[in-house]
């Protein structure tokens, strides 16, 4: 069986290397969650998102520990509440997910969503305080535009600290070329979330087109468009290990600059699916 966790390559964002594709694991629970955290990693993926909002840190430490695999073989992100960015909730509650997760740290960790009711600078000294004090080995944001992300990126040198990553919502109905050139401004890794749009790409004619001229499946033309974006990596989630393997199993064709520009150019202005009430302004 061919080693995808060696072919996987790693981005490097300011001192973190982290695995290009990952595994998500949003709305997973339970054993069922376990479960599909041991497969994936037996499959090769080395390279875990959780969060306090999952509600299953536990499971998805019970997974990397049934894998059998040393913990430092492992990347492993979780995220904290916007609720619990404040001045010592955030510590408070990255310790708790160290001890939820049975790690002696994170290899990174992340501040979920912005709250413009806790001043930006009391969260991102927190966050530093949190990678000193070695419960994160990395850390950084998600659902940051491009004008939080500069103040963001601005804050933490302020405390000596840089971000690796900014996790948000990409997939080719939404154009994230914006913050995704703000990201490469600063070193910083974009983290694609529901990479593949929920699913509700996998008939799209393009896509369609472009899987059938290589001989593989339409999700797997996706994901082999976010990999060869320099800086970007994804962390499509599925339960099912052959949908797993689906996902990762994609080093054996390479998309044209033609195919590129044909998957880039199916952005849409209403392409976005996640925009929860407390999501901030977006970039156009």
């Amino acid at each position: 069986m061919t080693d995808l966790a060696a072919l996987t390559p790693r981005r490097s964002a300011n001192g973190a290397q982290i695995p290009a594709i990952g595994l998500g694991t949003w709305q997973m629970r339970g054993a069922d969650c376990a479960r599909a955290v041991a497969d994936g990693l037996s499959l090769g993926y080395r390279h875990l998102d959780t969060a306090v909002m999952y509600d299953n840190e536990r499971e998805v430490g019970e997974g990397l520990r049934a894998s059998g695999l040393k913990r430092d073989e492992v990347f492993v992100t979780t995220k904290v509440l916007p609720s619990d960015i404040g001045a010592g909730t955030l510590q408070a509650s990255a310790a708790d997910s160290v001890k939820r997760l049975q790690v002696e740290a994170v290899d990174l960790l992340l501040i979920h969503w912005p709250n413009p009711a806790i001043p930006l600078a009391q969260s991102i000294k927190a966050l530093c305080e949190v990678k000193k004090k070695g419960l994160a080995r990395n850390i950084g944001v998600a659902n940051f535009p491009v004008a939080l992300l500069h103040d963001a990126v601005r804050l933490a040198a302020d405390h000596g600290e840089r971000l690796a990553t900014n996790q948000c919502e990409y997939h080719p109905l939404l154009s994230q070329a914006k913050l995704i050139e703000a990201c490469h401004q600063h070193g910083i890794t974009f983290v694609s979330y529901c990479p593949i749009g929920k699913g509700q790409l996998m008939q799209d004619p393009t896509i369609t087109r472009i899987a059938k001229a290589h001989g593989v499946a339409p999700v797997q033309v996706i994901m082999r468009w976010h990999l060869q974006q320099p800086d970007v990596a994804a962390i499509p989630k599925s339960s099912s290990k052959a949908h797993q393997l689906q996902n990762l199993d994609v080093f054996g064709f390479t998309l044209s600059d033609e195919e590129m520009r044909a998957l880039h150019g199916m952005a849409r202005a209403d392409g976005r699916m996640v925009n929860p009430s407390f999501a901030p302004q977006w970039d156009r």
